[in-house]
């Protein structure tokens, strides 16, 4: 495609402001639609939103229990979580428990709007995509449609890699804080809201922490920064990560490591997404001289 079309592309859709706004109120309509339908939807299945958030819980608290009557070792976290150690339900139910009149009613609400905006990214980011779309080139289009997919895989991954393995460390080193003796008992008993506040915290840094190969793919592209400097900035990004992971992640040997591990890999992986784009757009310069 060259550049007179391109720029042909971009004469074509020009339209007064009062056009755009009215194309941008419908874009809103439609994203304020999304969100209302699906608060609804997720509302209605709160409780049991919940109580699927609940299985790190219950899983750590299981194996806790395991532990204490087998005298088996923390090692046997590693087996559960990956599904190779079956944990048996544990003996006494893990309570939690909410100290305002509507204290749960108002965390099931958090829950459904946090649903909400999950179960809709897409239809807000095609509505996104839509509106600022005409004012792109043919090829920055192109380009921009892949990041728009891997944006929410990559932050379902990091999704994924706290509600299966992150959470259960973290609960089961909180659970295993616990005292009890013949005088007294220090137990856990965390509040709805806590509990829902610390999963969307987690949830929330390892998915953005997990976009960082679209950010620096995207600063590649637009020749904000070079394969070269991602290169040689190796160890000052790795000493980088260390500290991010540390500060969003909870006081626990293993959580900082489990955060640190997979983003250093992304970083690595945003090196070679660099080098492919400054190859290609090498070889459109070698095409364009020799035209």
């Amino acid at each position: 495609m060259s550049v007179p079309d391109d720029d042909a592309d971009i004469e074509a859709s020009r339209a007064p402001l009062l056009d755009h706004l009215v194309e941008l109120r419908r874009r809103l309509i439609v994203c304020s639609a999304a969100l209302v339908v699906g608060f609804v939807g997720c509302f209605l299945i709160s409780t049991n939103l919940f109580e699927l958030l609940l299985r790190p819980l219950t899983l750590a608290s299981a194996l806790l229990a395991e532990q204490k009557h087998g005298g088996r070792g923390s090692f046997d976290l590693v087996l559960a979580v990956t599904g190779v150690h079956h944990v048996a339900a544990a003996p006494q139910k893990m309570e939690l428990v909410f100290t305002g009149p509507l204290e749960f009613f108002f965390t099931k609400m958090k829950l459904a709007m946090f649903g909400a905006v999950v179960l809709t990214f897409p239809v807000l980011a095609w509505q996104l995509y839509r509106f600022v779309a005409p004012g792109l080139y043919r090829r920055e289009r192109k380009a921009f449609l892949p990041f728009l997919l891997a944006s929410p895989v990559l932050f379902l991954m990091g999704a994924a890699l706290v509600y299966f393995i992150m959470m259960p460390f973290v609960l089961w080193f909180s659970l295993s804080q616990q005292i009890e003796s013949a005088q007294f008992s220090v137990k856990l008993l965390p509040k709805v809201s806590d509990y829902l506040d610390l999963v969307m915290h987690l949830l929330l840094a390892f998915g953005l922490c997990f976009q960082l190969p679209v950010v620096l793919t995207l600063a590649g592209m637009a020749d904000l920064i070079s394969a070269k400097t991602l290169a040689s900035g190796r160890r000052y990004a790795f000493v980088g990560i260390i500290v991010v992971a540390a500060l969003i992640t909870p006081p626990d040997m293993v959580s900082p490591f489990l955060l640190t591990i997979p983003i250093y890999a992304l970083y690595e992986a945003s090196i070679w997404c660099v080098r492919l784009i400054e190859a290609r757009r090498a070889a459109d310069e070698r095409r364009e001289a020799a035209a």
